[in-house]
């Protein structure tokens, strides 16, 4: 108990002295480690991290950068977007949930740039933080299993009637958590002296990230993996093909497993000749149809009896995009922000979807943008994304271009930035490592 209490002592003191260096470096701090829980306080504490850096007007020399002003840009269009909107209700509605694109960038010109120092411990402390939160998860997902004997308690979260019986809630979307934790593993991971504690936490972070069943994030998850071992690690030029082929046996064991591959495989099943597989059968229930990538872009009524795996929906919502580019006037401004839902609903019954399925938004953050924010919507998130991973791939800093590539990725099957938690965690980090600190860079070669 004395040594949690010093531990816990030693942080504080390190938490005061960096304050005194900047006053917003433990509303940031805070900010960051609280995502996961109640939005209320995570709304207070973006306040509080907000009128920190108005402390500094006056005091600091305003960093003008085009980083920090793209995503105001992003906001203000956004906003705009209400005198046009076919649901102004609803765009009204989300405009609030998006202020961090305004208040966070706004602070990071106010504020004295975090320095290299600064910035790796504000990592450590979040890493440390996820780590905590794998914990409770998992202890919490054992108890439950003793109670109830179902494996599903380690696994993903729970169905939309029931938002607490998965590994996590339903409320924080296991996709999501999946990269808040990705995050925290590469800080491990990454570390050249790693104490038995850094992997104990870089194992059982990683393995969370299996658990949450994230085809995507996992993916991309292995990917960056082996992007740091064969081009940022100090023993990448003494790997061996050996080396190669023991990490592809654990990728095939890991698609292998239970669950996971479960997941996988209903992707490309279909109950006919035309899925991408067709002698791969799993059904969700007896008499469900499973729809195939192919059935989904091309059929035209569907039964209530079929059943979109992941994938297929998102093909499918895809084909309704390119449907509402033909048939509506939204290429230049969209339908408006988080307006796109009621356009659904009518393709949900134009195309007798099983009820339910139209309430689903694009799934696509690309798709999302422009649908609803039009090609200046859409060519502001691609700036947003651009300059990040140019700076990330500059910089040569590895945990920027992590959250540079997953960023990407998951957009592609998640409209991220349309979750409060999820524009949150973008911008934060977006903008801690887009500072301009050009003196403290690292110089690790790429290669």
């Amino acid at each position: 108990m004395s040594n949690i209490y010093r531990f816990l002592s030693n942080v504080w003191r390190d938490l005061l002295e960096e304050n005194k260096q900047n006053k917003a470096f433990i509303p940031f701090v805070l900010l960051l480690i609280t995502l996961p829980i109640s939005m209320a306080i995570n709304n207070t504490l973006l306040g509080v991290f907000f009128i920190s850096a108005l402390f500094y007007i006056g005091k600091n020399k305003l960093s003008f950068s085009l980083v920090y002003f793209v995503p105001i840009l992003l906001f203000a269009w956004m906003s705009i977007t209400y005198f046009w909107s076919i649901d102004v209700k609803r765009t009204l509605s989300a405009i609030p949930k998006e202020i961090a694109l305004l208040l966070v960038p706004v602070a990071f010109m106010i504020i004295p740039a975090f320095t290299r120092e600064q910035k790796d411990k504000i990592l450590k402390y979040y890493s440390y933080a996820m780590l905590l939160y794998v914990v409770f998860f998992i202890i919490r997902a054992f108890i439950r299993y003793v109670l109830t004997n179902e494996t599903s308690v380690f696994f993903y979260h729970g169905p939309d009637n029931d938002t607490d019986t998965g590994l996590v809630p339903r409320l924080l979307n296991a996709i999501h958590v999946s990269v808040y934790i990705s995050i925290g593993f590469f800080y491990f991971f990454i570390k050249d002296d790693k104490t038995k504690l850094d992997y104990t936490a870089a194992l059982l972070l990683s393995v969370f990230v299996v658990l949450l069943s994230s085809k995507n994030i996992i993916v991309v998850f292995i990917i960056l993996i082996l992007i740091q071992i064969f081009f940022y690690s100090k023993i990448a030029n003494k790997l061996r093909l050996r080396n190669l082929a023991i990490l592809l046996i654990l990728l095939g064991f890991v698609f292998s497993f239970g669950k996971i591959k479960e997941r996988f495989v209903i992707e490309f099943t279909s109950n006919t000749s035309k899925s991408l597989s067709s002698n791969m059968s799993v059904s969700v229930s007896e008499g469900v149809n499973n729809i195939s990538i192919y059935e989904a872009w091309n059929t035209d009524k569907f039964t209530h009896n079929d059943y979109f795996p992941g994938t297929a929906f998102r093909v499918y919502q895809i084909r309704m995009f390119t449907e509402f580019l033909s048939e509506e006037a939204i290429f230049w401004k969209g339908f408006g922000l988080n307006a796109s839902l009621n356009k659904l609903l009518e393709k949900e019954q134009q195309h007798n979807l099983y009820p339910g399925y139209g309430s689903f938004n694009f799934h696509n953050q690309y798709i999302q943008v422009f649908a609803e924010l039009g090609v200046i919507g859409f060519l502001l998130l691609l700036l947003i994304l651009g300059l990040n991973l140019k700076n990330a791939l500059k910089n040569k800093d590895f945990m920027h271009i992590a959250f540079a590539i997953l960023m990407i990725s998951l957009f592609l099957t998640e409209s991220f930035l349309w979750r409060q938690r999820g524009v949150v965690f973008f911008t934060l980090f977006y903008c801690l490592f887009n500072i301009k600190n050009r003196q403290e860079i690292s110089t690790q070669p790429i290669i």
